[in-house]
């Protein structure tokens, strides 16, 4: 088994209960805690096929991975209340890890059909992030990758040095998958934002940087 083969379990995993338990926090049903999950899980994925030109079909060719996004949902769906909420202390860090192994793997994808930079950036962000916009979309909420701590921005510093030819070897993307997760995990700490303007006050807000 490939070593992102084991990311992608575990992006899907994480991804698809944080669907799941997004759904429960609604008070969806089962089928729309099952539809949220599955969304969570792969709608990045396939969005970015779409804009890269490989076959939607592919989808149905990861069996295996929509079976464990299953189970995985339903055991969401079952956990005593104590354990979810312990699973959601630690939600952050699996998130951190399934948005460095879809960006890693969506710019992965990009490169291989010879497309040009700024697809492969997208088909990293969309891979990283796609599935968590949808999701709260879905649940009528503001997306969270748009306005909480930096999140994209890792994505995209994936696509980047992989379409640019910086990092190529197996190491080196195991590097990279680290350094993201880092990173991503520091900027959850520390609560760094991109600069946002408010048409309220017309004050721009800088980037928090203190620990909370």
């Amino acid at each position: 088994m490939h070593i992102f083969d084991i990311f992608s379990i575990v992006g899907t995993i994480a991804f698809a209960m944080s669907g799941a338990f997004v759904a429960m926090e609604e008070e969806y049903d089962i089928l729309g805690v099952l539809v949220l999950g599955l969304v969570t899980a792969f709608g990045g994925g396939i969005i970015r096929n779409v804009l890269i030109g490989v076959p939607v079909t592919t989808l149905w060719s990861q069996g295996d991975l929509i079976t464990l996004a299953v189970l995985s949902i339903i055991v969401s769906f079952i956990l005593p209340l104590p354990w979810i909420k312990h699973w959601k202390r630690t939600e952050a860090l699996f998130d951190a890890i399934g948005l460095s192994a879809f960006a890693i793997q969506g710019a992965l994808y990009a490169t291989e059909m010879k497309h040009p930079l700024n697809a492969v950036l997208v088909a990293a962000v969309l891979t990283g992030i796609g599935g968590g916009i949808i999701r709260d979309l879905l649940a009528g909420r503001k997306p969270l990758v748009l306005r909480d701590e930096i999140y994209a921005v890792w994505a995209m510093l994936a696509g980047a040095t992989i379409g640019l030819g910086f990092i190529k070897s197996t190491l080196e993307l195991t590097l990279l998958f680290v350094f993201i997760v880092f990173f991503r995990m520091l900027s959850v700490h520390y609560k760094w934002r991109l600069p946002r303007r408010s048409l309220k006050t017309g004050a721009i807000n800088r980037t928090e940087s203190k620990s909370g």
